[in-house]
């Protein structure tokens, strides 16, 4: 960015500063940081609760952290990237994880989130168009009894078939419930 005096001005890639004054979340955030005193190896727990304030972690979130604590921003984007709890898109209204673990998918897993992709018309780690359903799958959800499993916005369903699973995220997309 190029200034009136005709001098090159660095453009920051975080929020700018009217953002992080706007926005009690990053208050907050940075309030969380302090109680860690800014240290590097919270990094992890500044990033859970930056998720559970935004929702998501966004590349200019992820560069206030870096710049907060301290870091590369690669660093802060390498644990983001690593831990398959953080997600750097926002999540449907409605989330459907299918268990890929052994037991379910040989208990025909596969078979559900085909089932589930080509009726929501969007891919595994997808969020519809509407952002009314997130599917996600899991390497295990420890429900090997029941399989295969499948959770519906933090309940686990049991023994599910495709026809369930179809039946189930319909009534999200419809009726948005």
């Amino acid at each position: 960015m190029i200034t009136a005096s005709g001098r090159t001005k660095q453009r920051s890639l975080g929020p700018s500063p009217e953002k992080i004054n706007a926005d009690k979340r990053f208050k907050i955030l940075e309030t969380h940081m302090k109680r860690f005193q800014f240290k590097q190896d919270a990094l992890i727990e500044v990033l859970h609760k930056a998720q559970e304030l935004f929702g998501y972690l966004d590349d200019e979130l992820l560069f206030y952290i870096a710049q907060s604590l301290k870091l590369p921003p690669g660093r802060v984007y390498g644990v983001t990237t690593f831990y398959h709890f953080f997600t750097l898109r926002p999540k449907g209204v409605h989330i459907c994880v299918v268990c890929m673990g052994t037991a379910c998918y040989v208990k025909g897993a596969g078979t559900i989130l085909s089932a589930l992709e080509d009726t929501l018309k969007i891919k595994s780690g997808e969020t519809t168009s509407d952002g009314q359903v997130s599917l996600l799958t899991a390497r295990c959800i420890g429900a090997c009894g029941i399989a295969p499993a499948v959770v519906y916005d933090g309940v686990v369903a049991p023994r599910q078939t495709p026809e369930d699973a179809i039946k189930r995220v319909k009534g999200w997309v419809k009726h948005g419930a």
